[in-house]
């Protein structure tokens, strides 16, 4: 390998360039003449193409290049020389700066149920082409299953001056709205009507600056129920857990479908965690032979904890999410959640690069699971119909 000043190859990093951290690549000429071939995009801003090899602009001033024209090594260490001082500032100024958009999303259950939820608006975005952390952030917060602390969070969210909001459930969405007309808001709720509750004027165009992924309720009322008689024959009586601050669609569509299928319902109400034993232990004095679990974020963040009182307790239990099951309650009917908030993700990248939410139509989910547990059928001495266990999508045992 010889020098820069023979015939020859050398790669070496140029101690005036140590700021970027790239190098120039020497390539020897005649003896008197260095040719280089800029390699570090910081300083290759002369737009000639290689061949022929290029030099760099340095305070304004381009470097004549080609073969035919090149520098001589004492004038171009010269203009290098008197360039260095100002480097730093030069190269600061011709990069542009690029700002970054902020998403806020406060989840009001507990942090380690916000995490695979994160996780899947990420993925959502990473589809819409924003990749984190370089090209998106996401400032996130959670209640820790307090309902109190849903409005301060909203509040520190949007002096964060973020672009959009994630909002989840009734409580946020109720907050986030009430708090901004101009921030565009992309809810997850599956408690709410968007149409009747005065959220969108319709669902193909929303009209104002929400939009998002709601589920139509009415109809698993009826499912639900069904799929716990189909499996307890006898089943006359069933408590119905349901956290008030969803509202009462859920409620009145369930009375509806109980009360055309001879079914005596007990609602019992339950707004924390804590309340969980408590509504149980009341239900099972009242003699209840099952339970449903109305969709709440606060169900859907303890799901794990509410299966092992149902089966404690000996109560068939059924609800939307279907994690419920395959952490050991009895049955699950329901839309695939994470896709749900994966769906919001995507929602949210289209707003973010210019749609207008008002135009964006709401959706719905489109895909539901039926998941069914046989080691907690047997462990409740429950036998589950052939019916079932065909129409099963995922069955433990």
């Amino acid at each position: 390998m010889t020098n820069g000043r023979a015939h020859g190859l050398e790669q070496s990093e140029c101690p005036l360039l140590a700021q970027s951290r790239h190098g120039l690549l020497h390539i020897g000429g005649r003896a008197d003449i260095a040719f280089l071939r800029c390699i570090c995009p910081l300083v290759t801003q002369s737009g000639h193409c290689d061949p022929p090899f290029c030099l760099p602009v340095w305070q304004g001033t381009m470097l004549p290049c080609g073969l035919g024209g090149c520098m001589r090594r004492r004038e171009f260490i010269k203009v290098i020389a008197g360039s260095v001082v100002a480097w730093p500032l030069a190269a600061q100024a011709q990069q542009p700066s690029e700002i970054v958009p902020k998403v806020g999303f406060v989840y009001p259950g507990a942090k380690e149920a916000a995490a695979s939820r994160i996780e899947a608006i990420m993925s959502g975005l990473r589809v819409s082409g924003y990749a984190a952390p370089a090209q998106i952030e996401l400032v996130a917060r959670t209640a820790e299953g307090d309902p109190t602390r849903i409005t301060p969070l909203v509040e520190e969210i949007i002096a964060k001056n973020v672009n959009l909001i994630i909002a989840n459930g009734p409580p946020v969405l109720h907050v986030a709205r009430s708090a901004t007309q101009t921030i565009p808001i992309v809810a997850i709720d599956l408690e709410t009507d968007p149409v009747a509750s005065g959220i969108a004027a319709s669902l193909g165009h929303p009209g104002g600056n929400i939009t998002g992924v709601f589920l139509d309720f009415p109809d698993f009322t009826t499912k639900w129920i069904e799929l716990l008689v189909e499996n307890n024959p006898k089943l006359s009586r069933i408590a119905v857990l349901w956290d008030p601050i969803t509202g009462s669609v859920q409620v009145d569509s369930f009375k509806k479908a109980a009360g055309s299928l001879n079914i005596q319902l007990e609602f019992l109400e339950v707004r924390r965690p804590s309340d969980f034993q408590g509504a149980f232990s009341i239900g099972t004095e009242r003699g209840v032979q099952a339970m449903v679990m109305l969709s709440s974020p606060l169900i859907s963040a303890n799901v794990k904890m509410l299966a092992e009182l149902s089966v404690r307790h000996r109560l068939p239990a059924i609800t939307l999410f279907p994690d419920f099951a395959r952490t050991g309650g009895l049955m699950a009917y329901g839309p695939n959640l994470l896709g749900l908030y994966r769906r919001a993700g995507i929602l949210a990248g289209k707003v973010l690069r210019g749609t207008n939410p008002a135009d964006l139509p709401i959706e719905r989910p489109t895909k539901f699971e039926l998941v069914v547990n046989l080691r907690t059928a047997t462990a409740l001495g429950l036998s589950i119909s052939p019916s079932t266990l065909l129409r099963a999508d995922e069955v433990i045992d």
